[in-house]
């Protein structure tokens, strides 16, 4: 198989993989943007929003109006920081936290459907490619 055969493989599992996650997120009322907010506390917990912002990538005003909307749709809630009584903390409620239980068992499951049939090396070998491959294309100038 060629390079850009290759390419093209690629960019229909992205394809499936972009329309699949965007169709799962929309069947919860959520947006990308919105999911990476709350995946980010999920795995790291509760934080104030200037964290979030450094960890999303994004500026602090986009990250007051993901965190008003995942306030008013029931996913956050902002408390008091315990220490810094300027602060405000960041923190998923518990309809969130099922919410994200449930998208991390789906996940799960994705990934045993995609891979589980691959042997340890194969497993490794593919993840050593996917690895480079991330590599190469957050490096390459656009």
């Amino acid at each position: 198989m060629g390079n850009e055969q290759l390419l093209d493989v690629l960019l229909r599992i992205t394809d499936a993989l972009a329309e699949d996650m965007s169709s799962y997120l929309r069947s919860h009322g959520l947006t990308t943007a919105r999911a990476h907010l709350l995946w980010t506390l999920y795995h790291g917990g509760p934080a104030m929003q200037r964290d979030l912002a450094l960890a999303l990538g994004h500026s602090p005003r986009h990250v007051t109006t993901l965190v008003d909307e995942s306030v008013t749709a029931g996913h956050v809630v902002r408390r008091d920081h315990p220490a810094d009584r300027r602060a405000v903390l960041v923190e998923l409620t518990p309809r969130a936290v099922e919410l994200l239980d449930t998208m991390a068992a789906s996940h799960r499951e994705l990934a045993d459907q995609l891979f589980g049939h691959l042997t340890p090396g194969a497993r490794r070998q593919l993840g050593t490619e996917l690895a480079r491959l991330a590599e190469r294309l957050t490096a390459a100038p656009r």
